[in-house]
């Protein structure tokens, strides 16, 4: 089964537009960072979270009362960036939501693998944040290769819309015999591609929605993509990369 992978965003919201379906896989694992969190002091806490006071002092005072299994959002309608504004995951319709919760990964530095439809609450911590800690320091470390594990579970073919910090988590434990392709959205300059971070954003939000109106299921059906002024550019592309130039 083609599966998909997209980042997570900093800015989230409590919904109750659909209730989620389940709890997040790796539930244990989070309250173990949870715990974590919560023996730390607030500049610690500032310092891992790299923001101003105000916001660090809204997340201390939001994992003092976090609650991991009530009062959840389903995942895909929790996270606000640009990606998911693009997505609109909102409107989708029933088809489309079926699709991404069979096809559809969540990467995150607090919850690991999260489906569409699995119960979050909002929290602040990026996959490249560092507890510095003598048994926890590197999520990459903390959680091995167990969200490549479970994305991979039946997977065919891996299309990678996250970013390189989430990526990595899964590309790093990636079988040498399983396809991937990542999907670059970029303009011509200078004859080199090259990505800008607000427009790849837009437009990863724009093929997630892509893929779940066409049912995709093969790289060959990525390439029609034509949203936002790009469009496929064979000449760039290859096995691993599709390349989508901006017009």
């Amino acid at each position: 089964m083609l599966k998909i992978i997209i980042s997570p965003a900093k800015k989230m919201n409590e919904q109750d537009i659909l209730p989620p379906e389940n709890l997040p896989v790796f539930l244990e694992k989070t309250e173990f960072l949870l715990e974590q969190m919560r023996e730390m002091s607030l500049s610690g806490l500032r310092d891992m979270w790299k923001c101003n006071d105000k916001i660090a002092m809204e997340n201390y005072e939001r994992i003092a009362s976090m609650n991991l299994r009530e009062r959840l959002t389903p995942a895909i309608l929790a996270y606000e960036g640009i990606q998911y504004k693009y997505m609109a995951p909102a409107v989708f319709d029933e088809s489309a939501y079926a699709y991404l919760q069979d096809h559809l990964y969540i990467l995150s530095g607090f919850y690991g693998a999260l489906r569409p439809f699995d119960g979050v609450t909002p929290y602040r911590l990026e996959m490249q944040a560092r507890f510095h800690q003598e048994k926890l320091d590197s999520l990459y470390d903390f959680w091995g290769g167990a969200i490549a594990g479970k994305v991979l579970e039946d997977c065919s073919l891996l299309v990678n819309l996250a970013s390189r910090e989430y990526s990595r988590a899964v590309l790093k434990y990636l079988p040498g015999n399983l396809p991937c392709v990542t999907c670059v959205f970029g303009e011509l300059i200078c004859g080199k591609v090259k990505e800008k971070g607000t427009y790849a954003k837009m437009a990863r939000g724009e093929m997630v929605r892509f893929m779940a109106e066409q049912k995709a299921e093969d790289a060959a059906g990525l390439k029609a993509f034509d949203r936002l002024g790009y469009h496929f550019a064979e000449m760039y592309s290859d096995e691993q990369n599709l390349v989508f130039l901006k017009e």
